[in-house]
């Protein structure tokens, strides 16, 4: 069976079962695929800006190496933590063969911290949360972004603009609450994003759509959409969909053009051809690598081989 791989790259055990909650349930249509979730090992519980967002690009690289090389023992998917290690400095183990290398990647965090490395890093496709569910409701036409903490704004852009989206993102509309606090009580949430969705609508009259972005935000578009009247997508499903078919075989440029997103209202979400492109060649490093864990400095110093 292949083995579609989510990199959580924070620390948050909820945010970790969740994802694994929704694509098991989304992977009932994909029966050759199976799930599982790497966590990151050190970093923030939840990633709230600049800075953050640079630790977590580092510890998903962390994550996928000890998925790959240190085979931690797997509990319905939740792959559980290792103690952290630190290679001495000047030192560096002997790259290991790849035990289990995944058919796909998903990095689940929308702001995609560490994307461009992983990818460098995977021979298998590597997908970010962020861009694929921007270039699926791209599709769609103009889209507004909804998600928690003000800090997401700049950087949400900055990944947009660099992206070149078949259609654009207008803006990103935010609450107080982080991404933790809205998925901690997502009744209070709902109603919070729903509002935020109208003043974003109203701010951006061109927007055609409504993006729900966050990972700790899966499961909260279709009562949000019920609040709001309107269809809003979802950025974990979208990105699971694409995810899903890159694990199955197709690129992800192809399962990113061949779906469809439908509300709870039963709108079909525009579907047209796609012109993303998911590099999947892994590129070995040369060091040293100091302080880095045992498994991600076996990862830089060796080229892995496509499964």
């Amino acid at each position: 069976m292949r083995t579609l791989l989510i990199v959580n790259p924070n620390t948050s055990t909820a945010v970790s079962t969740q994802l694994l909650a929704v694509a098991q349930r989304a992977g009932a249509a994909w029966p050759g695929v199976g799930v599982q979730v790497a966590a990151a090992r050190f970093g923030p519980r939840y990633i709230t800006g600049e800075v953050g967002a640079a630790v977590a690009g580092h510890a998903a690289l962390d994550a996928y190496a000890a998925y790959v090389h240190a085979a931690p023992h797997a509990s319905g998917g939740l792959v559980q933590k290792v103690a952290q290690t630190t290679a001495p400095s000047h030192t560096h183990t002997q790259p290991q063969p790849h035990a289990r290398t995944p058919a796909a990647v998903l990095l689940g965090c929308f702001g995609d911290p560490g994307l461009f490395a992983l990818r460098a890093l995977s021979p298998a496709p590597v997908l970010g949360l962020a861009e694929a569910a921007m270039r699926a409701a791209a599709l769609g036409g103009p889209f507004v972004v909804v998600t928690g903490g003000p800090a997401w704004v700049p950087m949400l852009h900055r990944l947009a603009d660099a992206l070149a989206l078949p259609a654009p993102m207008c803006g990103v509309q935010t609450v107080d609450r982080s991404g933790g606090e809205l998925a901690a009580d997502p009744q209070a949430a709902a109603p919070l994003l729903a509002e935020a969705a109208r003043q974003a609508l109203l701010r951006w009259p061109q927007a055609q759509q409504v993006l729900l972005g966050g990972a700790g935000l899966a499961g909260l578009a279709e009562p949000v959409a019920a609040l709001l009247g309107r269809p809003v997508l979802c950025n974990v499903k979208l990105a699971l969909h694409a995810a899903f078919e890159a694990a199955a075989g197709a690129s992800a440029g192809r399962a990113l053009a061949t779906h469809a997103t439908t509300s709870t209202t039963g709108t079909a979400a525009a579907t047209t051809a796609a012109t993303a492109a998911f590099p999947t060649t892994a590129t070995a490093e040369p060091g040293p690598w100091n302080g880095l864990s045992p498994e991600l400095s076996s990862s830089l110093l060796f080229t892995p081989a496509a499964s």
